[in-house]
């Protein structure tokens, strides 16, 4: 239903009103709460396969995608079913069960740069886990990230970079220590000079770099495939562990991720909820010399009372398992790319200040006309655009992440029809934006 200022969302609006109660800014998670965009979060009923509703029956092509672990598309029919059937039997023991098995099976079978892995409840969880991995391996305690890399919500990486090439980083959430971030270096991105210059004087110290191989938290940062081989190169000569967060990218941009597509071997990876069907889930996996220092075969200790949950091992490995057919990432990339070109050129045309920046099945708007951006430092800070482009698209039925800083996804549930229509509606929102 439309009022004068758009969709209804009064039911929403009371929802949302009554969470202040009960959480933070009323939300669970800060984007949630529409601050960046404006406006009143929608509250989301029900999703089936491209769409989601929210709780005032508006309908909407979903290109979030729960932020990107659907890939499938939500209530995917056989997820469904393989959920269901393990439900009957209990959610949760604490316990082994036959699906661990079953799911890791599948998955080490097809990444061989992995010899095993442990399975935790979040992304975030998992980044923890292999940061903490890579100091009791090595010995050693600094740790390395990128500036415009977010590995979640882990103390020693909430931080931002100083000024200068190399910069011990600083504190970017109240709770986190100095001392904890300044066991982080930050380095700018794709800059040779600034990573060579670390290893030269700081490599003694350092446990291991972590870097999203496809940085997609701060918009979507393609790197040269040039920069990570040398990184890759630089962590082996100088006996500094390299670990790959593939949160986002992992079993998206290919099946074994970035690592895959760019033939670049880490030494430790980070998986998230795309390995549970989109259920709280992640997991972290080495090779067997590093991964036996893991607790109970070694001294570094990491627990979870639902890791491994059986319920989400089912949907993961239904998922994965379509994932792994034959020119299953080939026909999402071949999708997604006719959609981000078609729209590119239509901007083109109209000499409109967007271009859709993509790999895989991974896209983002990028508001400052300039398609190759490497770094955070590149990206126009004014969202303004952004943010009157999302609202028209709420308004038409499009939903997008709520902030211009996050990507899309297409999913296997988004066809023709669907990438069709959202192209027209794009369209004339950038013509009653920029005309």
């Amino acid at each position: 239903m439309m009022t004068q200022e758009g969709i209804d969302r009064s039911v929403s609006q009371e929802l949302f009103n009554e969470s202040k109660n009960y959480f933070p800014g009323g939300v669970n998670s800060p984007v949630r709460a529409f601050k960046s965009v404006g406006g009143t979060p929608l509250f989301i009923k029900r999703g089936d396969g491209p769409y989601i509703w929210d709780e005032d029956d508006n309908k909407f092509i979903d290109f979030c995608c729960s932020w990107g672990p659907l890939i499938l598309g939500h209530n995917d029919p056989q997820v469904f079913d393989s959920i269901v059937q393990t439900l009957k039997n209990g959610a949760s023991f604490g316990a082994p069960t036959r699906k661990e098995n079953e799911l890791a099976a599948f998955i080490l079978e097809r990444i061989p740069f992995i010899d095993k892995l442990r399975f935790v409840s979040s992304g975030t969880e998992a980044v923890m886990s292999a940061i903490r991995l890579a100091r009791g391996y090595s010995g050693k305690n600094k740790i390395v990230k990128f500036d415009g890399c977010y590995h979640g919500h882990v103390d020693a990486l909430l931080v931002n970079a100083g000024s200068g090439l190399v910069t011990f980083g600083t504190s970017s959430s109240a709770g986190v220590p100095e001392s904890f971030a300044k066991e982080t270096l930050v380095l700018p991105l794709n800059d040779l000079e600034a990573l060579k210059s670390c290893f030269e004087t700081y490599a003694d110290d350092i446990a291991c770099v972590i870097i999203e191989p496809v940085p997609a938290n701060n918009g979507l940062l393609l790197q040269d495939k040039s920069f990570l081989t040398e990184l890759r190169t630089l962590c082996t000569k100088y006996n500094v562990l390299l670990i790959f967060d593939e949160v986002i990218s992992g079993f998206r941009v290919a099946f074994g991720g970035a690592a895959e597509l760019y033939g670049i071997t880490p030494d430790i990876v980070t998986y998230g909820k795309i390995i549970g069907g989109g259920l709280p889930v992640g997991a972290y996996g080495a090779k067997k010399e590093i991964m036996q220092f893991v607790s109970p075969d070694g001294p570094v200790y990491q627990a979870g009372t639902l890791s491994g949950n059986p319920v989400a091992m089912a949907a993961g490995l239904a998922q994965l398992k379509r994932c792994a057919e034959d020119n299953f990432y080939v026909d999402l990339q071949a999708k997604t790319k006719a959609f981000v070109e078609k729209i590119n050129s239509y901007c083109a045309q109209n000499n409109f200040p967007l271009e859709l920046v993509s790999i895989g099945s991974i896209f983002w708007f990028s508001f400052n006309g300039k398609k190759r951006i490497t770094a955070s430092s590149q990206i126009n800070p004014d969202m303004s655009n952004f943010n009157k482009l999302h609202n028209y698209l709420l308004n038409v039925g499009v939903y997008f992440g709520p902030s211009g800083y996050e990507v899309g996804f297409v999913s296997e549930k988004h066809r023709e029809e669907h990438l069709n229509e959202t192209f027209i509606k794009i369209s004339a929102g950038l013509k009653s934006i920029f005309t």
